[in-house]
């Protein structure tokens, strides 16, 4: 990746977290820390141009899909639309509310840009496989990217979609696993080890690469490598920091789903923005 589209990813990310931080403060509600670890991943989905997305036509049959099958971090997939033109920025600030087209987790039916509705940890992944599935029958060449959390990895329905994947060779497919060690009960080691968590996505088929998830030309390169792949679907297990970007959220299981004060956010777009706040 050359140094002029890494500084505007990095500035995407940026961007991406301080509307994060903000309408989850507006809301008074809602899930930051596996929002915020998403930030640098979302950014190179949504403007390197790996995916073929229009918002100006957010419903084209040969769009490639995004699925966010951990829909509690839907401020991620918000921010990204939003910065993409999908809808005004100041919609953002209508998250949670009622009647909002920007629920507590996506519905396809209310927000342009969202493919799917998801929400109930586990179910996101096997879309996805339909999804990739009817663009092999239709030989649309349309690619699926489905975002799945690590404590989601819990879920059995996760592990009986990864067979028929593989069982179907759906190499239009990518799953981007969240692996930030921690969920609403804990770190993960604790709640259900899944570890490790690569060698099982290997097991059972996928083509499988672990990486940093905050590093953008490690992803860059990563996602190319996954879109060659033939024959079999793809695993990217992400390492990265729950809350990234804001230091009083990382690693803190606290901000699995807490918003932030008044003062809290200023903080945190200080420390993202990396502004001395005193």
């Amino acid at each position: 990746m050359d140094i002029k589209s890494r500084e505007m990813l990095e500035q995407k990310a940026k961007d991406i977290r301080i509307d994060i931080v903000e309408m989850l403060c507006a809301a008074g509600s809602g899930h930051p820390g596996g929002s915020l670890s998403m930030a640098d991943m979302f950014s190179y989905l949504y403007f390197s141009g790996v995916t073929n997305i229009d918002p100006k036509d957010p419903g084209k049959k040969d769009r490639d899909r995004v699925v966010l099958s951990k829909g509690h971090a839907c401020p991620v997939l918000y921010a990204a639309l939003a910065e993409k033109g999908y809808f005004d920025k100041e919609e953002l600030k209508t998250l949670r509310k009622y009647g909002s087209m920007l629920q507590g987790h996506p519905d396809m039916n209310k927000t342009p840009g969202v493919d799917i509705s998801t929400g109930s940890l586990g179910q996101g992944l096997s879309c996805a496989v339909g999804m990739a599935l009817a663009s092999k029958l239709d030989n649309s060449g349309v690619k699926v990217f489905a975002v799945l959390g690590d404590g989601e990895c819990d879920e059995g329905q996760i592990w009986e979609a990864a067979m028929a994947a593989r069982h179907y060779s759906l190499d239009n497919l990518i799953a981007i696993v969240d692996l930030n060690g921690l969920q609403i009960d804990g770190f993960t080691k604790d709640v259900m080890d899944t570890a490790p968590l690569a060698e099982k996505w290997r097991s059972f088929g996928w083509k499988t690469y672990e990486i940093d998830g905050h590093d953008l030309d490690v992803i860059d390169d990563t996602m190319k490598k996954a879109i060659a792949v033939k024959g079999s679907p793809v695993c990217i297990v992400a390492n990265t920091t729950k809350g990234k970007g804001v230091t009083f959220m990382e690693n803190a299981c606290d901000w699995h789903g807490n918003a932030p004060s008044e003062e809290e956010k200023d903080k945190a777009i200080c420390d993202i923005c990396k502004i001395d706040a005193s």
